[in-house]
């Protein structure tokens, strides 16, 4: 069942005990760019750069209450999730360990440790350490804290009732997905309000599992997901989201890693504000979708902004290299 909005209201209270709202802001360049008035969710500044921390909270403190006995935590990440899992985790009184794939970010990597994280390197990707946190929850008796769950939707759904709190309004909101907590969650906020905006779900074109699910009607996993957007890199999808992105988001866009990388480079010159790959991508989908969107009103959601300096230079040589692009 989803959420009611009574359950995301007292999400919204724990959440805040910790977090204040984030801001959502209509940017008048970014706007002239799209063709619309575009307002952003600001997700990139909670206190991990990410709107991860929103789901670990809710879910932690449910733990905590069900199994006060309970060990510690571990869970697989390319970075954000880590980082909402240790952050959660400390601040419940809980050890926390992340298994991340060989050759992940290593300025996320050091943020999870700096958060108190135990660090686990195993794997080529996602799916790959996500098989290896398994096998180490059961050897070590530790409580396997999935990438995507209710609770987790419960917690970012929170940052839909604040955009639509403020933006009521808005004709459609762009969502990127990951295993899909972020736009499940934003589907439960706009369906407990009652409102008609269509949501739309963003994949990168390297990593198009769930775009390949939603139009086949069922799981279609990839063989890999070989993407610049560590938060977009997933080879399976989640049943549960899938049944919930079906029903409820009016269609999923695909994104090139050059798109990803040029929307990284608008926030930047239109907003001053830094945006991963998967917190970009929504961006991208909306600019390839401008012709479509003229005039309407739409929100974006920057999920993050967590990314490494070198690729983050990459995006904006292209400025350097192309000053007409942006």
């Amino acid at each position: 069942m989803p959420p009611s909005l009574a359950e995301l209201e007292a999400a919204a209270d724990l959440v805040h005990r910790t977090i204040a709202p984030t801001p959502q802001i209509c940017w008048p360049l970014l706007s002239e760019r799209c063709g619309c008035e575009v307002w952003v969710k600001h997700e990139n500044h909670t206190p991990i750069g990410s709107f991860k921390l929103r789901g670990g909270l809710v879910y932690m403190d449910d733990l905590r209450r069900a199994r006060p006995n309970v060990p510690g935590v571990i869970a697989a990440t390319r970075g954000n999730h880590g980082q909402s899992v240790a952050f959660a985790a400390r601040a419940n009184g809980l050890k926390a360990t992340v298994v991340v794939p060989r050759g992940n970010s290593v300025e996320k990597n050091r943020a999870m440790q700096a958060f108190g994280a135990e660090l686990v390197e195993h794997g080529h990707d996602f799916n790959e350490a996500l098989d290896y946190a398994t096998e180490l929850a059961a050897e070590k008796r530790l409580h396997m804290l999935p990438s995507y769950h209710p609770l987790l939707a419960r917690g970012v759904g929170t940052y839909g009732l604040e955009l639509f709190s403020a933006a009521p309004d808005l004709d459609a909101v762009y969502v990127p997905i990951g295993l899909g907590s972020g736009i499940c969650g934003t589907i439960a906020a706009r369906d407990a309000l009652g409102l008609g905006t269509q949501i739309v779900g963003v994949v990168a074109a390297c990593a198009p599992t769930y775009a390949l699910s939603v139009a086949a009607g069922e799981p279609v996993p990839t063989e890999s997901s070989d993407t610049l957007a560590d938060g977009l890199a997933v080879r399976t999808p989640d049943a549960r989201a899938l049944d919930i992105i079906r029903k409820g988001a009016e269609r999923v866009v695909t994104v090139t890693e050059d798109e990803i990388l040029a929307a990284m480079r608008h926030y930047f010159s239109d907003t001053h504000n830094i945006a991963e790959g998967a917190g970009a991508a929504a961006l991208a989908a909306l600019l390839k979708e401008r012709e479509r969107m003229q005039g309407r009103k739409v929100g974006l959601i920057l999920s993050g902004g967590n990314l490494d300096r070198d690729l983050y230079l990459k995006a904006l040589d292209e400025l350097r290299f192309r000053p007409s692009a942006g």
